[in-house]
């Protein structure tokens, strides 16, 4: 009796079997891929603050990294298939670790972050510009089982992504060489930036390392469970393929390249493709636009800091769509769907949760008044964009900058620009404990108190503010659970209106038509429409309008919560034309299976599925 025969040592590595090395090698690519993603748009207000940008250019920064992605990824997709995958797979793991390094140049190159404020930083003394009317002295302070592999990675690594962000942002951004104590504002402040550099370091060690492995791998694997006669003759069709001298090279480089435009043209007269990649564009540019934003909406919003927003957002977010992806794919193998059913499911349960995504607008939270931008120095409601109405009566006669900002908030509730703007004509102790007194302006609203003074920062907004946050959390919660049910039978459709020899390239395209019209754009127009609600804008060193340091809540609301309605509710026009293709093929498919000879008929409904 012959014994059993050992699996090749060839097809191990490390003891372990190449395919499961490459497996584990891909979804750790892809942890680096999607945390590196994750990471830059949480930190994008970061980068923001400090190089004093608006948002539109902000938005313009997002979209150049989709750039790089669309001048490469049709023809990757198309030769990757056919070249030496892992070796393709680490030149990019490769050249991401390296582009993130590039991003991370800006804070060793530009130096030290100075906080813009009326108060000289990193002196031994400071000098503050108060009211100096009437005044003779003031005090001064001092300072498939695979496929599902990868799609559980794709969320494990934004997860991973928002917590280190979270943590990075919690971290004054010039740690390495500010003395904790000489910082004179908190997190919540509009002028914090975190160390946005430093998770970038960490993201392109990540993608390094994720890039080893697939260097030592070969062209082809062979499958689990094959037999040493079944290597024997894959290895024999391998290996001249391998061995080829340069002309064959060439010749089998043209022959792959021929067939690219037949290809193309073959996509474009698939109506159902064509109709999904318009459903991803409006789908995207929605999703694409709010994630990017999504931090500085907390942060405006709710008075969040913005390592308390990330964190929120990865937690609450980011495990149930991994949980939804699961339940989706399970169910879609079980009960064996087919692509019109698939594509009722995917409407269905999209329109749902576009329907419950409404339930936003009511999540309001009032901030903290600003007096000459939200309020009247008198405390009456008025939103002003003027810069003029920051000067009234109570301080028009101290020659106060406008331009700066450096909020304080005074004992009656209502937060001022500036000391000097809220008349205050003296102030006593030290860093971010320093307090103003005598503040004309904080009289002015009728505050009986002896005492009107004012601290450093801006005044708490309303009580509810915690308990709105909660509701827009878990509502955002149980619609990006319901969406990513959705998700898989969706991406069912796109992969079955494809032929066998077209997944391939058709995934590229479409992956090359989402980043052209809507992963660059929609977070440039996202951004631009943000800028027009702005109220008070920060001033660089130089004398120029830098970031945005106050937005009109109310404006800001609508529209970053109703461009994604608009776009998401168009989406449903191509979505609803997909299902009624779908089901005159299906009804023309199942009359020619009524006229077919029996034995035909199970092959034709294996077809349909």
């Amino acid at each position: 009796m012959k014994e059993a025969e050992k699996p090749r040592t060839g097809n191990k590595f490390c003891c372990i079997s190449k395919l499961k090395v490459f497996l584990l090698s891909l979804s750790l690519a892809y942890v680096g891929k999607t945390m590196s993603g994750a990471y830059m748009n949480s930190m994008y207000t970061q980068i923001e603050k400090q190089f004093n940008i608006p948002a539109s250019l902000v938005g313009i920064i997002n979209g150049s990294f989709e750039i790089g992605n669309l001048l490469l990824i049709a023809f990757v997709s198309y030769f990757g298939a056919k070249l030496h995958r892992p070796r393709i797979i680490a030149l990019g793991c490769t050249v991401l670790s390296f582009g993130c390094l590039l991003i991370s140049l800006p804070h060793f190159l530009f130096g030290r972050y100075r906080i813009e404020s009326s108060i000289s930083q990193w002196e031994n003394f400071s000098v503050v510009p108060l009211c100096l009317v009437n005044q003779s002295l003031i005090s001064l302070p001092t300072e498939e089982p695979s496929t599902g592999c990868l799609h559980t990675a794709t969320v494990i690594g934004p997860f991973l992504g928002f917590l280190l962000a979270s943590f990075c942002a919690e971290l004054f951004v010039d740690l390495e060489s500010v003395d904790a104590e000489d910082i004179t504002i908190t997190a919540t402040d509009a002028r914090w930036v975190g160390a946005w550099w430093l998770g970038i370091l960490v993201c392109a060690s990540v993608n390094l390392l994720a890039g080893i492995p697939f260097w030592f791998l070969p062209k082809s694997l062979v499958k689990e469970g094959e037999s040493n006669e079944s290597e024997e003759k894959s290895k024999k069709s391998v290996v001249p393929l391998q061995e080829n001298d340069k002309d064959e090279a060439k010749q089998t480089m043209y022959e792959i390249a021929k067939d690219f435009i037949p290809f193309l043209k073959a996509l474009f007269c698939n109506p159902v493709y064509m109709l999904f990649i318009c459903i991803t564009v409006l789908q995207f540019s929605a999703f694409n636009g709010m994630i990017s934003f999504m931090p500085k909406y907390l942060e405006q919003q709710f008075g969040k800091s913005a390592s308390d927003a990330i964190f929120l957002i990865g937690v609450y977010n980011l495990p149930v769509i991994c949980v939804g992806y699961f339940f989706g794919g399970l169910f879609m193998k079980k009960f064996k769907i087919n692509i019109y059913q698939a594509a009722n499911i995917a409407f269905w349960v999209s329109l749902l949760e576009y329907l419950l995504y409404f339930a936003a607008y009511w999540t309001v939270c009032d901030t903290s008044p600003v007096a000459g931008l939200t309020v009247s120095y008198e405390g009456i409601e008025q939103v002003s964009y003027a810069e003029n109405t920051l000067l009234a009566g109570c301080n028009r006669d101290c020659d106060c900058p406008l331009k700066v900002w450096d909020p304080v908030c005074g004992n009656n509730g209502i937060t001022y620009v500036s000391p000097c703007l809220a008349g205050c004509k003296a102030s006593g102790g030290t860093g971010k404990s320093v307090v103003f007194e005598n503040c004309t302006c904080v009289a002015a609203t009728g505050f009986s108190s002896q005492n009107v003074s004012a601290i450093l920062g801006q005044c708490d907004g309303e009580e509810n503010c915690d308990k709105m946050l909660h509701y827009f959390l878990v509502l955002s919660l149980v619609c990006s659970f319901i969406f990513s049910l959705a998700a898989m039978p969706g991406y069912m459709v796109l992969i079955r209106s494809l032929k066998p020899e077209e997944k391939s390239f058709g995934v590229g395209i479409h992956g090359l038509a989402s980043r052209v019209f809507a992963g660059i754009p929609s977070p440039i127009y996202f951004g631009a429409l943000i800028d027009t609600t702005c109220l008070k804008w920060g001033s660089m060193t130089c004398g120029g309008e830098g970031a945005c340091r106050m937005y009109d809540i109310v404006t800001y609301r609508w529209l970053y919560l109703g461009l994604p309605a608009v776009l998401r509710g168009v989406s449903y026009i191509p979505s609803a034309l997909i299902l009624l293709i779908l089901k005159k093929k299906l009804k023309s498919e199942s009359q020619i299976l009524l006229n077919a000879p029996v034995e035909m008929q199970d092959k034709e409904q294996e077809a349909l599925k």
